[in-house]
């Protein structure tokens, strides 16, 4: 690809990432929302389990007052009530709690959450899938099921509309963007590297915010419940530091394998579109074998490198491994100890340490996040880097292009490409409306870099391209194009119908219109014979449909724009001789109100041309009609037309 700024770091691509989440604020503060009232619940799930214990399976005297404020008014009627009923009325209050937020118990075992995540998939493209598709919610039940149902949209509305959003920007890259890049590239950046912005979003906006608030509804539950034990809120946060020391470390490690596995899974990306674009050479080769082993080499590569992403998340699950086990053992042997000595009753024990463990996850997902937002950024800036590729942008003060009315002129356009090739050297000559022009050369000559510079796919290194006497840069890009119609040498058709294909630059045109342009490009005979018609679709690239009928579907769908220039591509090397015949005919009838410029090599598609244009290495060597030129006894278009006589 062309040179584009320098790449961004980890922190910058974070921080960018957020402008681009900035449409969705208002739904993400109601994910937010969501999330904080699905922490209330939780705060309740263990109480259940003491009432049991405590006051059913020991039948100790139930007293409001040993129970937070804000469990008593609902306790108040069963003080000094049988076991029975205390049952009775627990059983009431989970299943209120199961259908509210799919709670029962005191375990996060017992706790339903809500989630869409496919199962299995330890590779990037599985994760993406979940990435650019995640439903979650802490809560399940009523609840959990609104969460669910607006953080899948939620997610797919943002990867949706950032997938878009750079599939766009590649369309507005000039034609020189992809030389040093296979297209299998682009393809996974845009499809399995953009759902990095769901989840960098998700834990910069929701784990901090979320987590902070199950550490303190846990911290507050435990100061106002009766057997208050704030050192076991204090080893739970003692959770961050452990969390964040052992990851930390191993940060840019993170990234660096995760910025290599989405390398490689691009590599076979690549790879798979390429061995797949050209399964007829292949076959045609007998290479299959070999292609199998290319493919097989950097599959495996791409598995390899994923390998190496989940050894450095075990890596640094293993240091946080053992400080964390000493914590949470500390914990539940203090714990265990009080129950002992008697401070704490066995019901309480339970609420105390469900409180710690639900503290010590919060807490662990604070300490963890900068590591677990690197596999994102190294997607991210995968993403960013083709997104900062330098656009084709218009001059300032360009204006819309209002048709042409005179012709085309080149003024000494000389053309080098980014690695410093150059293509055409002082190329000067007029075109005008109403004619029909020919390029000539030997392969190699510029005559398609000198097609591309009259479309404005690419723009002049040296001198200018006018349109009635205009510099081109005068007229916005998007206009002038939209007067231009290019047929290039390799037939491009979409995986839909004829119809579909001919209206590609005229949505609007009429099926009268579509025969109109069918019948000059000499297809009418073979799409009547199709099975439906405009109706009958072509497949992938035209793959129902010969070369020579692809060719004329791709002149008609050029000729269905009515646009001012036409540029045709060896518009006639698939065709045989009668047609070739007719189709030039046609060519010449639509231009009398256009300006035709023909790159071709055979002498039966541009004797009839009004001018012809003979190049060699980058330069107009000559200009003329076929009659003036072979009037020239040593001259180069001479020479080319008797050596294809005598290759004839």
């Amino acid at each position: 690809m062309a040179a584009a700024a320098p790449p961004l770091g980890p922190a910058a691509a974070l921080r960018r990432v957020l402008r681009y989440a900035a449409p969705f604020r208002a739904r993400f503060a109601v994910k937010l929302a969501l999330l904080l009232a699905s922490i209330g619940p939780l705060v309740l799930l263990p109480w259940p389990g003491k009432i049991v214990i405590d006051h059913v399976i020991e039948s100790v005297p139930l007293d409001p007052a040993a129970y937070p404020f804000f469990l008593r008014p609902a306790l108040a009627p069963l003080a000094g009530a049988a076991p029975g009923e205390i049952l009775l009325w627990t059983v009431v209050a989970q299943l209120v709690l199961l259908v509210v937020v799919g709670g029962f118990g005191a375990s996060f075992r017992e706790q339903d959450t809500a989630d869409a995540y496919l199962a299995g998939g330890h590779d990037t493209q599985t994760r993406t899938e979940n990435e650019a598709n995640a439903g979650f919610s802490l809560s399940g039940g009523l609840l959990g099921w609104l969460d669910f149902r607006w953080t899948m949209r939620l997610t797919q509305d943002l990867n949706h509309h950032y997938r878009t959003s750079l599939f766009e920007r590649v369309h507005q890259l000039p034609m020189t963007a992809f030389d040093d890049e296979r297209i299998g590239d682009a393809v996974y950046r845009v499809m399995i590297d953009t759902p990095s912005i769901t989840t960098a979003c998700h834990r910069i906006l929701l784990t901090p915010v979320g987590s902070t608030a199950m550490i303190a509804a846990a911290a507050f539950a435990m100061a106002v419940s009766a057997q208050s034990r704030p050192e076991l809120m204090f080893a739970a946060l003692a959770m961050i530091p452990v969390a964040l020391l052992a990851s930390l470390p191993l940060a840019t490690s993170m990234r660096r394998r995760s910025h290599a596995s989405r390398a490689a899974g691009a590599v076979t990306t690549s790879t798979a579109e390429e061995g797949l674009a050209q399964v007829l050479a292949v076959q045609s080769m007998g290479a299959g074998a070999q292609q199998r082993a290319h493919f097989d080499r950097d599959s495996w590569s791409s598995f390899g490198a994923y390998r190496a992403v989940v050894r450095t998340s075990m890596a640094a699950f293993l240091l946080g491994f053992v400080p964390g086990s000493i914590v949470v053992g500390w914990a539940l042997m203090h714990a265990a100890g009080l129950v002992i000595t008697g401070e704490l009753t066995r019901g309480h024990f339970l609420v105390i340490f469900t409180y710690f463990v639900q503290a010590s996850i919060a807490a662990v997902s604070l300490g963890a996040l900068w590591f677990d937002l690197q596999g994102a950024a190294a997607g991210l800036e995968r993403v960013f880097f083709l997104m900062d590729q330098p656009a084709e942008r218009d001059a300032d003060g360009a204006r819309p292009f209002p048709g042409l009315r005179g012709g085309l002129r080149f003024e000494s356009v000389g053309y080098r490409y980014p690695d410093g090739t150059r293509a055409l050297d002082g190329v000067s000559f007029e075109a005008r409306v109403g004619t029909l022009s020919a390029v000539v050369g030997p392969a190699g000559s510029g005559k398609t870099t000198l097609a591309h510079l009259a479309a404005r796919f690419l723009e002049p290194s040296e001198g200018r391209v006018l349109l009635d006497g205009e510099d081109a840069r005068r007229w916005t890009r998007d206009s002038l194009q939209a007067r231009i119609s290019y047929v290039f040498q390799e037939t491009f058709l979409f995986d839909g119908t004829v119809a579909e294909n001919l209206r590609l630059g005229a949505p609007d045109a009429s099926d009268e219109r579509l025969w109109r342009a069918l019948d000059e490009a000499r297809a009418t005979e073979f799409v009547s014979r199709l099975p439906q018609g405009l109706a009958t679709r072509v497949g992938r690239g035209g793959s129902q449909l010969s070369v020579g009928q692809r060719q004329r579907l791709a002149i008609a769908r050029a000729l269905v724009r009515e646009s001012d220039v036409l540029i045709l591509d060896e518009p006639t090397s698939a065709l045989d001789p009668e047609t070739e015949t007719a189709l030039v005919e046609s060519l010449h009838a639509a231009g009398r109100e256009r300006l035709v410029l023909v790159i071709a090599h055979r002498l039966s598609t541009i004797r009839s041309a009004h001018q012809i244009l003979f190049l060699g290495d980058g330069r107009l060597v000559e200009r003329g009609t076929h009659d003036e030129l072979m009037a020239r006894p040593e001259g180069a278009y001479r020479r080319f037309v008797e050596l294809q006589a005598i290759g004839a």
